[in-house]
């Protein structure tokens, strides 16, 4: 059996050598941290590079998802009852008949929604801006969030868990993307109706 030949003492690194190097790791470590792990994770963005590489906006989505699961938790612990998509179409229906009495829908989208999946619709604003909105869910409960982004600003403007439907207006706070994210979390396919008008460039998204 063959000993592995001892390590000269100069050949080992010094005491400032090993302090320099863990002083390296842990500047890495913390700028990795900084940069990529909370804007990825927690949508927490100190530096803005984070927001540039797309990394916030998955933080985002983390952070959304996690405040939805814990929202069902409770809903579920309180036992809420289901509404029915009789209701919802009779809600939608008024809220969308008295509308209509007023002013004209400008634009007009709809989608369906499987269990579990997710959908955004996003008006292209100005600052100042208002769009008006009527929105309902048929054959099923529907989670959203209603908030905005663009030029390095986010706004939080409403948000439901379990809803059938809404309406209201939207007061753009700064230039950029405004309007909802919707995730199924029903045990049945929704099919979401949303109606709008007002002051707005163009409706994007993906659903």
């Amino acid at each position: 059996m063959n000993n592995a030949p001892k390590p000269r003492l100069e050949d080992l690194p010094s005491r400032a050598q090993l302090f320099r190097s863990s002083i390296l790791a842990g500047l890495s470590a913390l700028a990795i941290l900084v940069t990529v792990v909370l804007p990825a994770e927690y949508a927490i963005d100190p530096t803005g590079i984070g927001r540039v590489l797309g990394l916030t906006e998955m933080g985002e989505i983390k952070v959304q998802l996690a405040k939805e699961a814990e929202a069902d938790r409770l809903m579920d612990a309180e036992s809420a009852p289901d509404q029915s998509s009789s209701l919802s179409d009779a809600v939608f229906g008024l809220l969308v008949g008295s509308a209509q009495a007023q002013e004209a829908w400008r634009d007009d989208v709809t989608f369906t929604l499987e269990p579990g999946a997710s959908a955004e619709v996003k008006l292209v604003m100005q600052a100042g801006d208002v769009a008006s909105y009527a929105w309902a869910a048929t054959g099923g409960r529907i989670n959203f969030d209603l908030h905005a982004h663009g030029d390095g600003q986010s706004v939080d403007y409403d948000s439901g868990r379990g809803a059938t439907a809404g309406e209201g207006e939207i007061t753009a706070a700064f230039a950029g993307e405004h309007g909802w994210f919707w995730r199924n979390r029903d045990e049945n396919t929704v099919t979401i109706t949303l109606q709008l008008r007002g002051a707005y460039a163009e409706v994007v998204g993906t659903y």
